[in-house]
């Protein structure tokens, strides 16, 4: 039987996608993906129970690590971030409010921002405790944030966070 080019290209098209999603599949299969962390390393196998427990393979949690955390590895976990917050110093808002100086600054403060009812009903300062449960699951800590983001499991990647909103100031807040 004879096949014209049409039919053997688009043959050959379709086994070569077969091929390519086969070989893709039984890649990932066999081999687990590695979770990059924030200082761009990847992490070694933790053991199960602790990241069940949301805590790292250490233990522990961001308070925990914070002392030990790179605000370099802060600023790269801060992408996911910069669409919605700027972190400039006199910096305008986005569909977030500029970070600057957001470590001990009182809550639902930033000039020329609308914050949902439920920020302004907090009162207070932004503490490292507060910012790690905001930074956690924000619609847990502010019931009505209108911020979207389901937030940060990883102890390590929160804790490079809050080292790096702590470097966004003249003056950085002391460590807990």
């Amino acid at each position: 039987m004879k096949y014209s080019f049409l039919e053997l290209f688009g043959a050959s098209l379709l086994v070569f996608g077969w091929l390519v999603f086969g070989a893709n599949t039984i890649g990932n299969y066999l081999v687990p993906e590695a979770k990059a962390v924030a200082s761009g390393e990847f992490a070694a196998a933790a053991p199960k129970k602790a990241m069940a427990k949301g805590k790292s393979a250490a233990g522990g949690n961001a308070l925990t690590l914070l002392a030990s955390a790179s605000a370099d590895g802060g600023k790269k976990a801060f992408k996911k971030c910069k669409s919605c917050h700027s972190t400039k110093k006199g910096g305008k808002n986005k569909v977030g409010p500029n970070l600057w100086g957001v470590v001990g600054k009182a809550k639902a403060s930033v000039a020329g921002f609308k914050y949902s009812g439920a920020l302004k009903g907090l009162g207070g300062n932004w503490s490292y405790k507060d910012l790690d449960a905001f930074l956690t699951k924000p619609k847990a800590f502010a019931k009505g944030t209108k911020m979207t983001f389901a937030g940060v499991k990883s102890p390590a990647d929160r804790a490079a966070l809050l080292a790096y909103l702590r470097s966004l100031s003249g003056s950085p807040q002391p460590l807990p």
